[in-house]
């Protein structure tokens, strides 16, 4: 466990905002509950330690050295002409938190389609309490022994709900923009979000996390999704926070009969990113992809962490994480798909690859497959390293710059994956943030 100095401010916090009634629905029963075995098995917990075998390979020492302040309401000042977008004017819907509060006059959401509801959390609360308490704390399963979703239960303030109704179908994305604002201290905020997807609904959803201050800053997102029968999830997630920030995402997914789940997470800031993700397959020919890319540089660390249960028979899934490391960069991937007794004809891929750019950059990859039924078809790999020496010399022997070619080859290699996104003008967009990297990086 970490010292008792790194954990005794978010002690404080809950306190003070306990008694300040500033942790919204203090006067709701299940919340208050779930909030006071949230900051007690935290303080049982604490922060891992590199003990702990899900945390093996990353290390929190530089976040236990920060003191994190409560990011309130009114720090940060982002006006609507300087919110960022990753699709521009693709993006049909765009909600907007800054610190990790919801900015209802930055956003667009006056035109979302019958079937289709997204507000903040504290409005859902206002609005839906019961409703919200089916699902929060439900649809996540092993969660016990993950303390920052227990931080996030304890402080949680806002976040977003989307639910759409049985049969219905968003036809435009919805953006939402999760800005990191300037500020004096370091500050923390812990989003709690809900997806819900009724039966035979379909709907994309993309999160960008990005900053504009140089301040450490602690985004402690928790996500639960909820996506029923013959229902469609388009989820991608782009993380371009400053290289001083520290951001930590925990997601759990529950997908039912016949229904798809399709996330992606692009990950090419922060200091220190996890990125856990628990996706369950829970009804019959439920279908998942799970994948992503990173590019780190610097001391930049990347933990991507991910289970897959296969619960019942007759359902799928693919997994692809790839990634290109520059200078002292590091990533982390640990991807474990479980099968359980009774879940026969399972059918699930697993593949980690990794481009080493420098001497210096590491990658730590422990896949693993769990298997307790016998008539499955499963397979994993991990693969790291240089560039291919025959293919750049191939490029370079046409008369292409060595930092052009190296560069080429770099884009094609995430670009394999980024492919598994099933919306063109997605992957265009998320390529575009590829190649921007490069750009800056000079690769």
């Amino acid at each position: 466990m970490a010292s008792e100095s790194a954990l005794q401010p978010f002690y404080e916090q809950y306190t003070a905002l306990s008694h300040a009634g500033l942790l919204p629905g203090g006067e709701i029963d299940w919340l208050t509950a779930l909030r006071e075995r949230g900051i007690g098995r935290f303080r049982e917990l604490g922060f891992p330690t590199q003990r702990v075998e899900s945390w093996k390979y990353t290390s929190l020492r530089n976040l236990e050295r920060n003191v994190f302040h409560p990011a309130t309401l009114h720090v940060g000042s982002v006006g609507v002409d300087t919110v960022p977008s990753l699709l521009a004017d693709r993006a049909g819907h765009r909600a907007v938190f800054v610190n990790g509060w919801f900015r209802p006059e930055l956003s667009s959401l006056g035109n979302l389609p019958d079937g289709v509801s997204l507000r903040s959390l504290q409005q859902d609360l206002e609005i839906a309490p019961r409703a919200l308490g089916a699902y929060i704390d439900r649809i996540a399963t092993g969660q016990e022994n993950q303390p920052f979703y227990h931080l996030n239960a304890a402080l949680m303030q806002d976040g977003f709900v989307l639910r759409v109704a049985e049969g219905a179908k968003l036809e435009q994305a919805i953006e939402v923009v999760h800005i990191a604002a300037p500020s004096e201290e370091s500050l923390a905020y812990h989003p709690r979000n809900l997806i819900v997807l009724e039966p035979g609904s379909e709907a994309t959803l993309v999160e960008y996390h990005v900053g504009m201050g140089d301040a450490a800053s602690l985004a402690n997102h928790v996500t639960e999704i909820h996506v029923d029968a013959r229902a469609k999830l388009h989820h991608y997630k782009l993380q371009a926070e400053p290289e001083s920030a520290f951001h930590v995402n925990t997601l759990h997914a529950s997908v039912g009969e016949r229904a798809f789940y399709d996330g992606f997470t692009l990950t090419i800031g922060g200091k220190l990113t996890r990125n856990e993700q628990h996706v369950s397959l829970d009804g019959g020919f439920a279908d998942a992809r799970l994948n992503g890319a990173y590019l780190q540089s610097g001391r930049q660390h990347c933990d991507n962490t991910t289970l897959i249960e296969h619960a019942v028979p007759d359902t799928r899934c693919r997994e692809i994480f790839k990634g290109a490391l520059e200078g002292k960069g590091r990533a982390v991937f640990q991807g474990k798909l479980h099968v359980h007794p009774d879940a026969q004809r399972t059918d699930g891929h697993q593949l980690s690859r990794a481009l080493l750019l420098s001497d210096e950059a590491e990658i730590d990859a422990k896949p693993e497959l769990e298997i307790y039924a016998d008539d499955v078809a499963c397979s994993h790999g991990s693969t790291a390293g240089e560039l291919e020496k025959d293919a750049l010399f191939y490029l370079r022997s046409r008369g292409i710059p060595y930092q052009t070619a190296r560069r080429i080859m770099v884009e094609s290699f995430l670009g394999e994956v980024v492919e598994e996104m099933t919306l063109d003008h997605l992957r265009t967009a998320f390529m575009q943030r590829i190649s921007d990297w490069l750009d800056r990086k000079g690769a």
